[in-house]
């Protein structure tokens, strides 16, 4: 079953044609890495995922469901994003956690926002501490977290990883892997690490010059026969 789906879907900004006739199906409960040069629309189609931008032409669909039919704050609850600078508001770790539910006029527990944080493998005492201190891995962390407490079914990664050394890497995507077999969630994960989307990534869309050039189990990396995505892979196209 399609967790989001795309058709025909192009996007464009005045002149500059970013997207061009997208079509395809991000799998649900399974993780898709996108890959691609630099500036191959990667990060567009994220936000297209999520009604941060509209198609100009083409339709998508989230759960079967048209998004543009979506509540926004329904849809940002479902298709979950967390991003490469792992923003943190000013204030404790707890303040963070809560972010979500004061946007839905809510509260969380000091009982879940510990959960939550046992999920991403941090300590419950970091609750109380400023997310200012906190280190690179362990802000990507309570970005997971946070982005968690909506339980949304569909998570969106741009480039989390990105800025962490190997170790906390390493960590983030044994992280990523647990969730989707916990919690069955969908994951959508930019990467320019190829070694990643391949280990992590049960499927892979290879995207160029705001093209989809191939989609299919990440393997494809190694067995293309493409030649534009064997001369990414072998670096002549980053």
């Amino acid at each position: 079953m399609s967790a989001i789906t795309f058709q025909n879907v192009s996007y464009a900004v005045e002149d500059r044609q970013l997207l061009t006739n997208i079509t395809g199906s991000f799998e649900q409960g399974r993780i898709t890495t996108l890959v691609g040069p630099s500036g191959a629309g990667k990060t567009t189609l994220l936000k297209l995922c999520n009604g941060l931008l509209s198609p100009t032409s083409g339709t998508i669909t989230v759960q079967q469901k048209p998004i543009d039919t979506f509540v926004p704050t329904t849809l940002r609850q479902t298709v979950g994003m967390a991003l490469q600078a792992a923003p943190m508001i000013s204030g404790t770790v707890y303040d963070n956690l809560c972010l979500p539910k004061k946007l839905q006029r809510q509260t969380l527990s000091i009982e879940d926002a510990q959960k939550w944080l046992e999920d991403v493998h941090l300590p419950a005492s970091l609750l109380t501490q400023q997310a200012r201190d906190l280190s690179g891995g362990q802000r990507q962390r309570v970005s997971i977290a946070r982005t968690l407490v909506n339980r949304s079914p569909i998570l969106l990664l741009d480039e989390i990883t990105s800025a962490l050394d190997r170790t906390a890497c390493r960590e983030i995507e044994t992280l990523i892997q647990k969730i989707n077999d916990k919690y069955g969630t969908t994951i959508i994960w930019i990467t320019h690490n190829l070694e990643q989307a391949m280990t992590i990534g049960h499927h892979t869309w290879v995207m160029m010059d705001g093209q989809l050039i191939e989609a299919g189990p990440s393997s494809l990396l190694e067995t293309t026969t493409n030649e534009q995505i064997q001369a990414f892979v072998r670096g002549e196209a980053r």
